[in-house]
C-alpha cells in the first residue's frame, strides 16, 4: 500500500497509471499465491499410490504453508485433518526439506496425547498430510469462547500437554512452538499436541541451532537472545499457556513487539492476587529467566498446584462454551460411588446405598475429596504428615547428615504413621508371622555388614547391571481402600485393607488375586467374577492414575522375565521420613521422600544385591558383599542404617 501511495502521487499520471497496473498484477499474483490451495476442481482427492480417494470439506485451519482441510475417506467415511501445502509455496530447496523433516519426524511418534500422523502424499499440485482429525479444534477456540478456564480445567488440560512433553523429551525432540492454537482437543476432549513444523531435535549446547522461531508471545530468553533452544525452552512456553489459560492473555503481550520482547528477556511480568498462591508459584518457576531455574516437567507434576488441587478425570464438551460445575458432577465422584458400594456392601446394602445417593449431601462432598487425597499421595511429594521446622534439613547440611545426627540421638526413631499386611486385618500392627524368616533374614544380613562395613569415601568400583523387580511408582490411600504400586515390568499391585492383594499384570488381560501368602487365583479381565468386580475397578483405577499422573522414580529398567514367579506385596510401613515395603521374594525396598532417594535389597543367585538410587534417580548396583569388603559413603550408609532401623520397628 505504501508503494501504490507514492505511484499515485508521481507527476507522470500516464507513467503512474502503467505502474499503478503493473503493481496491482502484482499484488494480485501474490495474494493468489498466497491463498493458493485446492481449486474447486481437485474437491476429489486421490492418492495414485494408493488409489484411495477423498473429499474436501472445510477449511479448519492456515499456517505460513499450509491450509489444514477436512478430509474423508470415500471408501470408509473416516474423517482426517488434512495438511495441503502447494508446490508453489515450497518450491525452493530449503522450503521442501523443512516439509520433509516434518513429515520425517511426526511419522516417528506415536503417543495418545499427540496428534496421529497417518500418512503423507502427493499429486502434480499438492502434498497432502493426514493427521488425526480433532472436532473439538484447540484450546485457542475454547479460551476464545471461555476467555479464562477455571485451576482445575488447566490441571486437566496440563497433565495431558505434559505427558506428550515428556514423551518428545525422553525423544530428544523439542516443539519449539507450544501455544493454545496447536494443542487440539478430540471427541472425547483429550487433548493432543500438534503442528510439528519447527520442531526440532535436541542438539549439545554448542550445536544448537540459534534460529527465532516460535510465536512471539512465547518466545523465552534464551531463544530472544539468541543461544539456542532446549528442553527449557519448551517448559517456558507451557508457562506462558498455564498463564494464558488462567487470566486470558499471554503474560509478556504489550501493544508492540519491541516491548514484548524487552519484558520476556527481562522476565517482566504481573501476578494478579486473584491467583491462588500455588498456580502463582508455579507460574513463577516456569518463567525463570535462567533456564537452569525451571522445574523439569517431573518437578511441576509434583508441585502443590497439582497435588493438593481437584483435576478431574473427564471434562464434558459442554466445557468448549460454558465453566463447568465440579462441585455437582464429577466423574471421579460417580466412581467412587460405585466401587463402595461393591466392594463393601451386601447385596442388601448396595441397593440401600444407591437409592440414598441423591439425598446424602454429605457424602457428595466426602467423595468430592477423595481425587485430592489420592493427588497428594503421588510419588515424589513428601508425606502429607509434613515435618516439622525443626525436623527439615537446617541450612548447609544435607537429608544424610541430619538422619545421622537423629539417629545418634535415638538409634529408633522410626515413628510409624500407617502400615497393612497381606493375610491380615489388624491395622494397629504386623502380627503375621509367616515372612518372619525373611525379615529375620534380612535384619541379620543387614546388621553384619553395617557393623562390619570399613569406613570408605566412595562407591566400590563395580557397579552391576543386573535385572530385577522394583517399584517405580507408589499411591498411599490407605484411608478408603488400600495401598498401590507398580512395578518395574508394568505390573501393578493393590493391598487392600481388608488384606486381600490384587496384581494387574503387564498384558493388562490377567488379574492375580491372593487373599493370603501363596494362594492365588487368577481370571481374565474380561470375564471378571461378580465378587471381584469391585477391587478389579479400584485395581484399574489405581493403574489409570499412576501410569497418567506420576514418574518412574530412577533409571533401572527390567526385563519381563515371564519364567519368574510373580512378585507381590507382603507388607508395607511408613514412617514420618520413609516408606518400606516387603515382598514375597524377600526384595525389601524404602523410598525416602525429602530427596527421593531409595534402597533396594534384592536377593539373586543366593546372594543380596543392594541397589541405590540416588537425589538425581540414577542407580548403582553392588554385591551386598563387596560393600561389607569394601565400604560406602556415608550417604548409602546411613539410608541403610535408617532402613534397619524400619525392619526393626516391623519385627517388634
Amino acid at each position: 500500500m505504501d508503494i501504490l501511495r507514492n505511484i499515485a502521487h508521481q507527476p507522470n499520471s500516464k507513467m503512474s497509471e502503467q505502474t499503478l497496473n503493473k503493481s496491482c498484477e502484482f499484488q494480485k499474483k501474490k495474494a493468489e499465491e498466497h491463498s493458493q490451495g485446492p481449486t474447486e476442481t481437485s474437491r476429489i482427492i486421490t492418492d495414485s499410490v494408493t488409489g484411495k480417494c477423498y473429499c474436501r470439506g472445510k477449511v479448519l485451519g492456515k499456517g505460513g504453508f499450509a491450509k489444514c482441510y477436512e478430509l474423508t475417506d470415500l471408501a470408509t467415511g473416516k474423517v482426517y485433518a488434512a495438511k495441503i501445502i502447494p508446490h508453489t509455496r515450497v518450491s525452493k530447496p530449503h522450503q521442501r526439506e523443512k516439509i520433509d523433516r516434518e513429515i520425517e519426524l511426526h511419522k516417528a511418534l506415536h503417543h495418545k496425547h499427540i496428534v496421529h500422523f497417518y500418512q503423507h502424499f502427493e499429486d502434480k499440485d499438492n502434498i497432502y498430510i493426514l493427521l488425526e482429525y480433532c472436532s473439538r479444534r484447540s484450546l485457542a477456540h475454547i479460551l476464545k469462547a471461555r476467555k479464562i478456564l477455571t485451576e482445575p480445567e488447566v490441571r486437566y488440560y496440563l497433565r495431558q500437554i505434559m505427558s506428550g512433553m515428556r514423551y518428545l523429551h525422553e525423544h530428544k525432540i523439542l516443539h519449539r512452538d507450544l501455544k493454545l492454537g496447536n494443542f487440539f482437543v478430540s471427541e472425547s476432549m483429550e487433548l493432543k499436541v500438534g503442528d510439528f513444523g519447527l520442531a526440532a531435535r535436541l542438539e549439545p549446547v554448542g550445536s544448537r541451532r540459534k534460529t527465532i522461531c516460535g510465536t512471539p508471545n512465547y518466545l523465552s530468553p534464551e531463544v530472544l537472545n539468541k543461544q539456542g533452544h532446549c528442553c527449557e525452552s519448551d517448559v517456558w512456553a507451557l508457562g506462558c499457556v498455564m498463564y494464558t489459560m488462567l487470566l486470558g492473555k499471554p503474560p509478556f503481550e504489550t501493544c508492540n513487539l519491541k516491548e514484548t520482547y524487552r519484558c520476556i528477556r527481562e522476565a517482566r511480568y504481573t501476578l494478579p492476587s486473584t491467583l491462588s498462591l500455588p498456580a502463582r508459584q508455579l507460574i513463577a518457576s516456569m518463567l525463570a529467566k535462567n533456564p537452569q531455574d525451571r522445574p523439569s516437567l517431573e518437578n511441576i507434576l509434583t508441585h502443590e498446584f497439582f497435588t493438593q488441587g481437584f483435576t478431574p478425570e473427564r471434562l464434558p464438551a459442554s466445557c468448549c462454551h460454558s465453566t463447568p460445575d465440579f462441585h455437582l458432577s464429577s466423574p471421579t465422584k460417580s466412581f467412587f460411588k460405585k466401587a463402595a458400594a461393591a466392594l463393601f456392601g451386601s447385596k442388601k446394602e448396595k441397593a440401600k446405598y444407591y437409592e440414598s445417593l441423591n439425598k446424602l449431601s454429605r457424602e457428595e462432598d466426602e467423595i468430592y475429596k477423595l481425587r485430592q487425597d489420592l493427588s497428594k499421595a503421588a510419588i515424589g511429594q513428601q508425606h502429607c504428615s509434613q515435618p516439622s521446622e525443626e525436623e527439615k534439613p537446617p541450612a548447609g547440611k544435607s537429608v544424610a547428615v541430619v538422619m545421622e545426627e537423629n539417629r545418634q540421638q535415638s538409634p529408633d526413631a522410626v515413628h510409624t504413621i500407617v502400615r497393612g499386611s497381606l493375610g491380615s486385618y489388624n491395622t494397629e500392627g504386623l502380627e503375621d508371622n509367616r515372612a518372619g524368616s525373611t525379615v529375620t533374614a534380612l535384619i541379620s544380613v543387614m546388621k553384619n555388614c553395617l557393623e562390619n562395613m570399613p569406613k570408605a569415601d566412595d562407591f566400590p568400583n563395580e557397579n552391576l547391571g543386573l535385572n530385577f523387580l522394583w517399584v517405580t511408582k507408589w499411591v498411599d490411600y490407605s484411608n478408603k481402600y488400600g495401598f498401590g504400586y507398580q512395578l518395574s515390568n508394568h505390573v501393578v499391585g493393590v493391598l487392600f485393607n481388608n488384606g486381600t492383594h490384587m496384581s494387574l499384570l503387564s498384558d493388562r488381560k490377567t488379574v492375580h488375586f491372593y487373599a493370603d501368602l501363596g494362594q492365588c487365583s487368577f481370571f481374565s479381565t474380561n470375564d471378571v467374577p461378580e465378587q471381584f468386580s469391585g477391587p478389579v475397578t479400584i485395581l484399574k483405577y489405581f493403574s489409570h492414575y499412576m501410569e497418567e499422573n506420576l514418574m518412574d522414580g530412577g533409571d533401572v529398567t527390567s526385563v519381563v522375565d515371564t519364567s519368574v514367579p510373580p512378585l507381590y506385596l507382603l507388607q508395607w510401613l511408613k514412617s514420618d521420613r520413609a516408606l518400606m515395603m516387603l515382598f514375597n521374594d524377600g526384595t525389601f525396598q524404602v523410598n525416602f521422600y525429602q530427596d527421593h532417594t531409595k534402597v533396594i535389597l534384592s536377593s539373586l543367585k543366593q546372594e543380596y544385591l543392594l541397589t541405590y538410587i540416588n537425589e538425581e534417580r540414577v542407580s548403582t548396583s553392588y554385591w551386598l558383599s563387596a560393600l561389607l569388603a569394601n565400604g560406602c559413603p556415608d550417604e548409602l550408609r546411613h539410608r541403610l542404617d535408617y532402613a534397619l532401623n524400619m525392619l526393626l520397628q516391623k519385627a517388634d
